[in-house]
């Protein structure tokens, strides 16, 4: 499977102190995946692990080890991000409502024509307001399991 991941689910993978079942579903379809992320992400990441490090939410050691599980998993970085930011983004941010940086993994799913994986409600919104599709988890999943 193919989709755009956005930094919400992949930062709840690192910290030690978030546990998201959803986020947790979409890692263990990581394997058999492909993720595309905008060009942004790398940086957002990175500031989202030195915030919880300042904030001693997680020790430099665990950063480390949060940054090789991300470089073992098939994720693309796409390099247009730059190029579309003061185009299709910054016209998606104001349709949308969106901060530049989420508008950033919208228009990379628009343009890809993938699926998001976000638990950034509304970013989620915004993406089935323009037609794109969400990362769907099967419940049995999401419930341990067992059926709803």
């Amino acid at each position: 499977m193919q989709f755009v991941l956005d930094c919400s689910v992949a930062i709840s993978w690192c910290l030690v102190d978030e546990n998201n079942l959803m986020a947790n579903a979409i890692l263990a379809m990581m394997p058999d995946s492909e993720a595309f992320v905008p060009g942004i992400w790398s940086l957002e990441i990175a500031n989202v692990l030195l915030v919880a490090e300042r904030r001693n939410r997680m020790t430099q050691k665990q950063s480390e080890q949060a940054i090789a599980l991300l470089q073992s998993l098939l994720i693309q970085v796409e390099s247009a991000t730059d190029a579309n930011a003061l185009g299709a983004t910054l016209t998606l941010g104001r349709q949308e409502g969106l901060a530049a940086y989420d508008a950033a993994y919208l228009e990379l799913a628009l343009r890809l024509g993938l699926p998001l994986a976000t638990l950034d409600t509304r970013l989620a919104e915004a993406a089935t307001k323009c037609g794109v599709g969400l990362v769907v988890i099967d419940e049995k999943i999401l419930n341990g399991g067992e059926a709803p």
